[in-house]
């Protein structure tokens, strides 16, 4: 693939971040008397997109080496300490592994949310909602109208 192409086939000019992101970026990092001109965003805005493509490359190639078919964090760490980017290693370590906790904590959350009902109860209620949609499909009134008592669960 060419170095100038992302895996859609996209030639890298069609590639851009989000102007009011740059912009309020941009308006966050200076000191509130400096005025930064449209050009200068745009600049940093291509800057910002090269490096992304400069770090997702090497981290591609990562992955590749290691035969995985999905890049992950640690191939992300690895191409910064690669392309001697190391300073930026901690903060990006400490995102990471913050950014991993909180997706287990809410993965936690959904695999077993307390209903107040025993498994047995559960699958009762499913068989009941099974047989009301198959009387429903079954019916020569194919409208339907939900009871009260459906919501219910």
């Amino acid at each position: 693939m060419d170095d100038y192409e992302t895996s859609g086939g996209a030639p890298e000019e069609d590639l851009s971040l989000p102007k009011a992101t740059v912009a309020k970026l941009i308006h966050e990092m200076m000191p509130s008397d400096i005025v930064c001109a449209k050009e200068t965003r745009d600049l940093i805005a291509e800057c910002c997109v090269e490096f992304i493509h400069l770090i997702s490359t090497q981290a591609n190639e990562q992955c590749e080496k290691e035969a995985k078919k999905t890049i992950a964090g640690e191939h992300v760490i690895k191409a910064l300490q690669e392309l001697g980017f190391d300073e930026y290693v901690p903060e990006v370590q400490e995102a990471y592994t913050e950014h991993t906790k909180s997706t287990e904590e809410r993965t936690k959350g959904l695999k077993k949310k307390d209903t107040g009902y025993t498994p047995e109860e559960l699958e009762e209620m499913q068989a009941a909602m099974f047989a009301k949609a198959r009387e429903r499909l079954n019916s020569k009134d194919s409208v339907y109208v939900p009871e009260s008592s459906d919501t219910n669960w």
